[in-house]
């Protein structure tokens, strides 16, 4: 099937979302097994115990259970504020939180606290943003609440728009009139596996729901592939992701290509084909890729390739740089539950 689909469906019981490009997999998320609370929910939480070597705090969530505040100085057991669960948590750990919270949806973001009209750098049109920055001060954010359009606004209705800053604002005037007093609370939930494909994936060619969603988009068929440990690279090397307890570890070689310059070239291939790789299948936390043979040269092209690929990426990550053995080495937001292969059948 040509063009872009965004196919919305439930498999093994979870909440799955996924967008092809012309029959290729380009995005995929399902919402893990276990109910949790999903990244982007906005809490009122009490501090426990603060970890002064970590620089942040233990706190108590609704129900009872535990996460980790992050930059937590100055607060003392027993405070009260407001925090947003800002990743997934590795296994057996805290969910990790962040001070204040952001209001995100398809076309705008609301920044309480951080004032001010911005428009996405995306949008490069002078006209356009014109227009844009001229709806969000017809509409008047109130008084230290600050907007950012998204680049999704570029090409859609005005009305739309217009709607999606006004619904934004509203939920966060809401959560922020809560002035974070009280016993632990959920204030608005995190987007699940459908809102971030709503949300995230501008203008697709068609759209796929319900039940079968991904078999008539393709999904499954492009999944078997996607997901697979072992990833075939452009001009005949291979890339194996494999993710351990503590990291996930890649593998980049040469295949059968014994040309002096071949590992130059699947290095190449694998740092543009990573950040997909990773995306597809949830991975986050620490990354080590152990790179083919190659001169020291060739480094400066590597990191150059993997630049442009994680610029196009949505998900946050860091080149950290070489380890004496001639590994790379990244870190990667977990902001997306890890997709076992099986889960799509």
């Amino acid at each position: 099937m040509k063009g872009r689909v965004a196919a919305f469906d439930t498999v093994a019981g979870r909440k799955a979302s996924a967008l092809m490009e012309d029959g290729r997999l380009a995005d995929l998320i399902v919402d893990p097994a276990d109910a949790r609370i999903l990244p982007g929910a906005v809490l009122r939480v009490a501090v426990d115990r603060p970890m002064r070597g970590a620089g942040g705090a233990m706190v108590r969530l609704p129900g009872g259970a535990s996460g980790y505040l992050r930059r937590a100085k100055g607060l003392s057991p027993g405070d009260s504020l407001i925090a947003q669960v800002s990743g997934f948590a590795e296994e057996g750990k805290a969910p990790p939180l962040a001070q204040g919270f952001i209001v995100k949806s398809r076309f705008a973001i609301a920044t309480p606290g951080k004032p001010g009209l911005n428009v996405a750098k995306r949008i490069r049109d002078g006209d356009t943003r014109d227009s844009l920055l001229a709806i969000a001060r017809g509409i008047g954010p109130p008084e230290g609440l600050g907007l950012i359009l998204r680049s999704h606004a570029e090409f859609a209705d005005a009305a739309a728009v217009e709607d999606d800053i006004r619904s934004v604002i509203e939920l966060a005037e809401g959560i922020a009139s809560d002035r974070g007093a009280g016993d632990p609370e959920l204030l608005a939930d995190g987007a699940d596996a459908h809102s971030l494909g709503w949300r995230d994936w501008p203008a697709p060619d068609a759209v796929e729901e319900g039940a079968g969603a991904f078999e008539r988009a393709g999904v499954l068929d492009a999944a078997d592939m996607a997901l697979a440990d072992e990833r075939p690279l452009e001009g005949g090397g291979r890339m194996t992701v494999e993710a351990t307890r503590a990291l996930v570890a890649v593998d980049v070689d040469t295949g059968g290509d014994t040309d002096p310059a071949a590992g130059l070239r699947a290095n190449l291939a694998a740092s543009r084909s990573l950040p997909l790789a990773l995306r597809l299948r949830g991975l986050g936390g620490q990354v080590v890729v152990d790179a083919a043979p190659m001169s020291r040269g060739g480094r400066r092209s590597v990191e150059q390739a993997l630049a442009a690929a994680l610029r196009a990426d949505p998900v946050e990550t860091t080149f950290v740089g070489w380890t004496p053995l001639g590994h790379m080495e990244l870190t990667r937001k977990r902001e997306r539950s890890p997709v076992p292969r099986e889960v799509l059948g």
